[in-house]
């Protein structure tokens, strides 16, 4: 038997519902030369006994342990040159796992690729075509809201989104795996930082589809817990990538980005637990292990600081168009 190419780990936390039609996608793939494993983080829903009824391979936590120690716990325990994580309310499309693998395998310098994403209630709007990065510290979803039409090439990104992307797995071994500090949101964009500083890449594959509900684990777009962890990671993500000179010419657009994020979530009556994880965020840079500067690296800290400066520019404009064109929300 051919050896296996790719693990397929699906962290699961309270996610019943989903796991049976995400399971029953992956059977449907036409490449089966990946295994699944599956990481449970200290379910109670029911999880655990439906699991443990299944010929899957299961990796049972006995507490949740966040996104990145469940998936920190895949990559431990895979053997395969590649991991794919996918979240456990997606549906893949047939192709998905090929096409992924088949992009990732183009070149040596690829660390991760991010798929197609399609909102699996609106299948007329993409959910995420990659995620992008900009000077003001705001991490967004490229593409989303955009119809399918959208976003059809592959192309660069600054990082895959970890609902549904393959990474290179020895590259984890230069790096490091996920930070377990930020236990959920902006640690696909850390790791994919990390890399990038690395002189690895990121791409986005349009061939690779994958339908997402959104939210399943968290339960909304915006919530206290959401909010709060998403503002602390923001400051830790530039505290740990950005070296000091960097971090100096970028102060301004950040402290404005912060700024407007406030005004934001005030209005929607999440401002004090804005304020609660940007607070929390500073005061807990001293427990993290920065990227130390590496002057061989000089190019790489340049293409990163262009590339966020696109990336405003892309924000603007996918901002203008949600604003102006026809959009239904996930």
């Amino acid at each position: 038997m051919p050896q296996k190419q790719v693990t397929v780990i699906i962290p699961n936390y309270n996610g019943l519902e989903f796991l049976g039609p995400c399971l029953a996608a992956l059977e449907r793939q036409t490449f089966q030369g990946f295994e699944v494993l599956v990481v449970d983080n200290g379910s109670s829903d029911g999880s655990v006994p439906y699991l443990k009824a299944r010929d899957v391979r299961t990796i049972f936590l006995e507490k949740n342990e966040g996104f990145s120690g469940a998936v920190n716990a895949g990559i431990r325990a895979a053997s395969t040159p590649y991991v794919l994580l996918l979240n456990n309310d997606t549906e893949p499309e047939p192709e998905f796992v090929g096409e992924l693998l088949k992009e990732i395998r183009r070149s040596g310098r690829i660390f991760a690729v991010s798929s197609r994403m399609i909102q699996m209630h609106h299948r007329e709007l993409l959910d995420d075509a990659g995620d992008m990065y900009s000077l003001m510290g705001w991490a967004y979803q490229r593409g989303v809201g955009r119809p399918v039409s959208c976003y059809g090439r592959p192309s660069e990104v600054f990082s895959a989104c970890a609902g549904a992307a393959i990474y290179r797995r020895k590259v984890f071994d230069e790096i490091g795996l996920f930070d377990e500090n930020h236990f959920a949101y902006l640690e696909d964009m850390d790791v994919c930082y990390r890399a990038k500083i690395r002189g690895y890449h990121n791409r986005y594959c349009p061939s690779a589809v994958v339908y997402h509900v959104g939210s399943g684990t968290s339960g909304s777009r915006y919530n206290p817990f959401k909010v709060r962890l998403a503002a602390r990671n923001s400051v830790y993500l530039n505290y740990k990538n950005m070296p000091a000179l960097q971090l100096a010419v970028n102060a301004v657009p950040i402290a404005a980005g912060m700024l407007v994020k406030y005004a934001f979530f005030r209005k929607l009556g999440f401002g004090k637990e804005y304020l609660s994880g940007i607070k929390e965020g500073f005061a807990g840079c001293r427990k993290l292990a920065k990227v130390p500067y590496d002057p061989g690296c000089l190019s790489d800290y340049l293409s990163i600081q262009w590339e966020l400066i696109a990336g405003t520019f892309l924000y603007i404009y996918e901002f203008t168009r949600r604003q102006f064109g026809k959009i239904t929300k996930n």
